[in-house]
């Protein structure tokens, strides 16, 4: 408590505070009339009950508690106040706490599979309560935050996606249109892969990498259940040395159940592979893990669809080493880098730390040398998902993290490096729940302003030179 406060006393004719550091009151009190501090109005038993009513509110005006640390929603559970070293993390890039008190009103997003909207009456019944559509972001709908859709027949059968508004932006911002072939550098865990399928058409291709095996996996996983991979391929592999050109996209022939191994063209894909044909691909990764200690990596193919482009492709045409100059007319029509950050702005990955203990967050997030071998990785896959881009292509570069250093310094970085790449305006953003970021032209989603999880979107398109 103040001392100033300490020696406020309250006056029991006037109701008013006298303050002896001041030594102001508004009236003189009358004479003989006895002035008691707010403890004696309470402990007396000869005031009135309207008295005691008066030094009680006294005493919580007093002796009120500071404020209490901004406190972070925690899914299904009370909220749990931000941790210090997150709070410093947040004052040191400029972000308001406050944004993240409102994860507990951001609504949980579904994306209905085109052609199943009529799913959407069931799913009502089975979840209680009516999806609301999202005007700003066609086939998308809300629900409230604590429901869970894993159960529901919907999603079991492969009717309704689970995705973030936001991040359905970053996809519609890269307008994706039949026959283009589409590049997503950063494809787990395929939300936004799917999407892109969806938009698509049947004639095209969407070509899926990602580093990390097992999240590729789970993909391949999605593209099985939905049932929508035949015109894509996933290739497990470094996005910042990717080098697979699109492939050429043949009409569906019926292959043999075998492999011709003098040829070594590829069949049609299938998860029941020959034995011969299992120990052949554990055989080439095991060549691929000894290229890469040697500073060569080569790309893994671990799913391709029927009309993908590379069912009939003999090896060596797959993976044909293609010019940047030739890439300038035959590159990718779309590019998607949703790179991997801090994930500081996703309102369900920083829920996690609650249960994996804010002690984890120092080394998953707070780490400035994680942080700095980020914003490295991020300019990297910009620029090589900007080398395989083709003339009067686009990209989208985005992040789930709120941070300049993660986004708008990467842009900038970029842009002074690569003369050939323009910002474009995000036409369909004019309708979007979202604020411009500090360059002109990018975009920044949050839970205050857009009622979603965070998201920085950029958009470039290649001139030629």
């Amino acid at each position: 408590m103040e001392p100033a406060a300490q020696g406020r006393r309250f006056d029991t004719n006037l109701c008013e505070v006298h303050d002896p550091v001041t030594h102001q009151q508004r009236e003189k009190p009358e004479k003989h009339k006895l002035c008691f501090t707010h403890k004696n109005l309470l402990r007396s038993t000869h005031c009135s009950k309207k008295m005691k009513r008066k030094g009680k509110e006294m005493r919580e005006v007093l002796v009120a508690p500071p404020p209490p640390p901004p406190r972070f929603p925690m899914d299904g559970a009370p909220a749990a106040p931000l941790p210090r070293e997150f709070l410093d993390f947040l004052g040191e890039n400029g972000l308001d706490p406050s944004i993240y008190a409102a994860g507990d009103r951001v609504p949980r997003y579904v994306r209905v599979k085109p052609g199943s909207e009529s799913c959407l009456r069931e799913l009502e019944g089975e979840l209680a309560c009516e999806p609301e559509t999202v005007d700003w972001l066609p086939g998308f709908y809300s629900l409230p935050p604590r429901v869970q859709i894993a159960g529901t027949k919907a999603y079991r059968e492969g009717k309704l996606y689970g995705i973030d508004a936001a991040s359905g932006a970053a996809v519609l911002a890269l307008s994706i249109a039949e026959g283009d072939h589409v590049l997503d550098l950063c494809a787990a865990p395929g939300a936004k892969l799917c999407m892109m399928l969806d938009a698509l058409g049947d004639s095209g291709s969407v070509t899926g990498v990602d580093v990390s095996e097992h999240r590729l996996a789970a993909c391949r996983t999605m593209l099985q259940k939905y049932a929508i991979g035949d015109w894509c391929r996933l290739f497990v592999a470094d996005g910042t040395t990717f080098s697979v050109s699109p492939a050429r996209v043949h009409s569906y022939k019926s292959c043999k159940s075998t492999t011709n191994e003098k040829a070594q063209t590829f069949q049609e894909w299938t998860s029941r592979r020959p034995w011969k044909e299992r120990k052949r691909a554990a055989k080439a990764r095991q060549s691929a893990t000894s290229k890469s200690r040697l500073g060569f990596q080569y790309p893994e193919i671990i799913f391709y669809g029927k009309h993908s482009g590379v069912v009939g492709l003999i090896k060596d045409d797959l993976y044909r080493t293609v010019s940047d100059n030739e890439l300038l007319n035959c590159g990718y029509d779309k590019v998607l880098v949703d790179a991997e950050c801090t994930h500081d702005g996703s309102i369900r990955h920083i829920q996690k730390f609650e249960q994996w203990g804010w002690e984890t967050l120092q080394q998953r997030v707070l780490n400035a040398e994680r942080t700095d071998n980020l914003t490295l990785l991020q300019l990297k896959l910009l620029i090589n998902g900007f080398r395989l881009l083709k003339v009067g292509g686009t990209l989208v570069y985005s992040t789930c993290s709120l941070t300049v250093a993660q986004n708008e310094d990467v842009v900038e970085q970029f842009l002074k490096e690569n003369a050939s790449a323009v910002l474009q305006e995000i036409d369909a953003a004019a309708s979007w729940p979202c604020k411009s970021g500090r360059i002109p032209k990018t975009l920044r989603f949050d839970p205050s302003t857009s009622q979603t999880s965070g998201l920085f979107v950029a958009k470039f398109t290649k001139v030629g030179l």
